[in-house]
């Protein structure tokens, strides 16, 4: 009955949101967490004021993905009111006229840098309608760019899916995950493109240009699995910078590419009509990528550990307390503002102002580069409102994912004979029904989650805690589950139903929903086998690290 009660929501949201006309992921995760909270209430025997607790606690900390999103969204918006969009457009046009190098070099490389930056399915919405405008066929493109949109993302939005995504759970060793997560998208990053290309362009144009690819591939990912060693923020931003400029200067001089092509955007083969761009000059182009500069500059600044600037932003020297009588609320001189002990639970939760990647770097970018766009000026305030305006329903969706993660990870009452978590009775079922097999298949829980949630960094939160105990409970690895578990929440972005409805919006191909999660589904598979085989490889090889 324990485990029945424990995993019935889980079905229950699955059903709610893949069902005939299924309910929004705003409607369906608070309507599950509620669910779990009755249940919290009557069956697990937990009090009142432990449970309201952790719905408030929530409040607090659905702020910081919430956050992260509006500054993305406020960053994109920007980019396109003030020009630099169509600049980088035009530029990257310029390049080469070889499509496969366009598709590498946009569908790829570019989406790969916004990936790191912005994350939340922004970078298929924003090279889609960039490789139809040269004239790729539109439902193909959606399609590729949701494929190739899925090695970055575990290290997207400045690695929001790994550092904050597994935030809820206790104990893990963040260095090493990110390492092994960075490793097992690295073997797929020399598949996944390849087949990706294959969805607009023939075989024999992806041959005779595959040094081109494999170019563009290991220009982003040697510096994006490197940087992982040291850090779960930066891969897939530095890595897509690096890998875009490189895959740029590549395409200019030549190399890899072949001369002779297939006619790969005939218009009448495709239907599509390429755009007719403009000529734009070096100092066009770098004031259209000065944002993004300052963008990396200060996350670099802020974030490396050498600088003195990370530990001023997560200092916890008290500034002030104030009893608020259901709980205390603390503003440390880091401006992290916490909610402590609420209602006399111990429970609480926090939110850092200047050290989540919102306030810095995106607001205080836009706010700086306002100045040096004409376009953008008298503009700021309506895309400020625009944004906020954009993120209200993902608030509600994203309280009720952390209302449904922090309750089920409720400790039970200490009078009640039940003594496993919810969470703890999943992972108690899955690992002693499965066993070691359970890591062959790891991925596609996190696959499932994206799926269903729209984020990676929402199916970690979701379902790391779940990977967790049944890492504990099978003797495994931890970092090595939830390393899976992170990769295949990324490698569910190709699959997941607001990405599909994102990019299908912005190139006129909301008729083709069903199509491309058709397509999609099939590479999404062969991701999941590539990070079992891999998993396999790196047991055999360092059994001590990897078991």
């Amino acid at each position: 009955m324990q485990f029945i009660l424990s995993v019935f929501p889980i079905l229950l949201l699955i059903y709610l949101m893949a069902k005939r006309n299924g309910l929004p992921s705003y409607v369906a995760l608070p309507i599950t967490g509620a669910l779990i909270l009755v249940l919290q209430l009557i069956y697990w025997g937990n009090t009142g004021s432990s449970v309201a607790a952790s719905v408030v606690a929530s409040l607090i900390a659905t702020l910081v993905p919430v956050t992260i999103i509006f500054a993305a969204i406020l960053f994109n918006r920007f980019m396109e009111v003030s020009g630099s969009i169509k600049v980088i457009k035009s530029w990257l046009a310029s390049v080469s006229p070889n499509p496969v190098a366009q598709l590498m070099i946009i569908g790829w490389a570019f989406a790969f840098m916004i990936e790191g930056a912005s994350g939340f399915g922004t970078p298929a919405a924003i090279a889609a309608p960039l490789l139809v405008s040269l004239g790729f066929p539109a439902v193909k493109v959606c399609i590729l760019t949701l494929i190739m949109n899925s090695v970055p993302v575990s290290f997207g939005a400045v690695g929001t899916p790994t550092w904050y995504g597994f935030s809820q759970l206790t104990d893990v060793n963040f260095s090493e995950l990110a390492s092994k997560t960075a490793i097992i998208h690295s073997v797929a990053s020399l598949i996944i493109p390849v087949i990706a290309l294959l969805f607009v362009v023939k075989w024999s144009e992806v041959k005779r240009n595959l040094g081109f690819v494999y170019l563009s591939v290991l220009f982003c990912v040697i510096p994006y699995f490197l940087i992982a060693q040291v850090n779960d923020e930066f891969p897939s931003l530095v890595g897509g910078a690096i890998g875009m400029l490189l895959s740029v200067w590549a395409a200019k001089k030549g190399f890899g590419l072949s001369k002779a092509t297939d006619t790969a955007k005939d218009e009448d083969a495709t239907g599509e009509k390429a755009e007719v761009f403009e000529a734009v000059t070096p100092k066009q182009v770098a004031k259209a990528l000065m944002p993004f500069a300052i963008l990396i500059g200060l996350l670099v600044v802020t974030r490396v550990q050498q600088l003195p600037f990370k530990a001023l932003m997560n200092s916890t020297a008290e500034l002030f307390t104030v009893g608020l009588g259901f709980a205390e609320f603390t503003v440390t001189k880091s401006l992290t503002f916490s909610l402590n002990d609420i209602f006399g639970t111990g429970i609480g939760d926090s939110y850092k102002l200047l050290y989540v990647p919102c306030l810095i770097p995106f607001v205080v970018t836009v706010l700086f580069c306002q100045f040096f766009y004409k376009e953008s000026k008298g503009q700021i305030t309506g895309i400020f409102t625009e944004s906020a305006s954009s993120v209200k329903l993902t608030y509600v969706a994203l309280f009720g994912a952390f209302v449904m993660v922090k309750l089920m990870m409720l400790t039970p009452a200490e009078t009640n004979d039940i003594k496993l978590s919810m969470v703890s009775v999943i992972g108690q079922v899955f690992s002693s029904s499965m066993g070691g097999a359970w890591l062959y298949v790891a991925s596609y829980l996190g696959a499932v989650g994206a799926f269903f949630s729209g984020s990676n960094t929402v199916s970690n939160l979701t379902f790391g805690s779940i990977q967790q105990s049944i890492a504990q409970q099978i003797g495994a690895s931890e970092t090595t589950v939830l390393a899976l578990q992170s990769v295949g929440g990324a490698m569910g972005n190709m699959v997941c139903l607001n990405n599909i409805i994102a990019v299908a919006s912005v190139t006129n191909s909301l008729s083709h929903e069903g199509y491309i999660l058709k397509r999609t589904f099939i590479p999404m598979f062969i991701y999941g086998i590539i990070a079992a085989v891999v998993y396999q490889v790196f047991v055999i090889l360092f059994p001590g690290t990897w078991a």
